[in-house]
């Protein structure tokens, strides 16, 4: 049997904000700890039958980028959805949100320049 790991590592200030998020994994052909703005880590809970959810986020992560995060995320959720459990409506829904969403953050952004 093989193993993978994945490790995070988190520097915060005094007051527990994260201030550099360094991540590794077994897979990554990158070597070494790598840096980002951001991580989300959702995990079942098999007693509870519910979700814990740990979203991390860097004070230099900007709004913007802090949106498309979050958007992207969904389409991740479309994709895993409708590869385990093979329901396509449920799965186009998510991404329909996620296209809504996207036009929506493209408009904010042109807004702002």
């Amino acid at each position: 049997m093989s193993q993978k790991e994945i490790k995070f590592t988190i520097e915060q200030d005094a007051e527990r904000i994260p201030e550099k998020i360094y991540w590794e994994a077994t897979d990554n052909p990158n070597e070494g700890l790598e840096e980002t703005k951001a991580i989300a880590v959702g995990v079942w809970d098999q007693f509870h039958k519910g979700t814990l959810f740990i979203p991390l986020w860097t004070k230099e992560m900007e709004v913007f980028e802090m949106k498309r995060f979050c958007i992207e995320m969904l389409g991740c959720v479309a994709d895993t959805l409708r590869n385990a459990t093979g329901d396509e409506i449920m799965a186009a829904q998510i991404d329909e949100v996620g296209l809504s969403l996207t036009k929506r953050l493209q408009k904010e952004m042109q807004a702002a320049k």
